[in-house]
């Protein structure tokens, strides 16, 4: 599937709440402006941890959205504006049976056809993407692990979806000018309802 495919790193609610998750915010400073981004470290303690340690150490200043697909994600975290990539930690387990689902505004985590190969990668959903969701423990059913969604700057988000694109090497879907973040930073706490887990089959 096409967009499946987008989603690989190496070249990329709908249940009811059962309680409150005090989760980190964090800002990305954009070159087209901040988005805000609650994060559920109940719903997905270990992808929380790891987009945390990744904004805490620097990593992520000086990246760039290098896929944008118009109705589908932009995708960001792992390149710079010469579209090298950066070296990463380890990969980490999928959380992807937490819950949480890929709907318009959620963050999940980018990686390759391997369900546990997400490093620092990531993607904020366009739409309501269903089709990324966990659907059970096979690879093909695994889905993309959702860990917090933007609670300000979502027309940031939409801002940048509009931006033109062109393949660049071996990379499509490119913004033809480098859209940067500039800085990604914790900024505070925010109430982000927690979700039921589901069931892994």
């Amino acid at each position: 599937m096409k967009k499946a495919m987008v989603l690989m790193a190496a070249a990329g609610l709908g249940a009811i709440a059962s309680g409150a998750d005090v989760s980190n915010q964090v800002k990305l400073e954009t070159s087209y402006g901040d988005i805000v981004i609650a994060l559920n470290s109940a719903a997905a303690p270990v992808t929380a941890a790891n987009f945390l340690g990744y904004v805490d150490s620097g990593f992520y200043n000086g990246t760039i959205f290098h896929r944008v697909i118009p109705g589908f994600m932009i995708q960001g975290g792992g390149y710079d504006s010469a579209m090298t990539e950066k070296i990463t930690q380890a990969p980490i387990k999928n959380e992807a049976g937490n819950g949480l689902k890929n709907d318009r505004g959620t963050i999940a985590m980018a990686r390759t056809s391997d369900p546990n190969s997400a490093t620092a990668q990531f993607f904020i959903n366009l739409v309501d993407n269903g089709f990324l969701n966990h659907k059970d423990s096979t690879v093909q059913g695994w889905g993309y692990c959702v860990f917090g969604k933007v609670v300000k700057g979502m027309e940031v988000v939409d801002s940048i979806a509009k931006t033109l694109t062109a393949r660049k090497g071996a990379f499509e879907n490119v913004p033809v000018t480098p859209i940067v973040i500039k800085k990604a930073s914790v900024v505070g706490e925010a109430n982000v309802p927690a979700k039921p887990k589901v069931d892994e089959k």
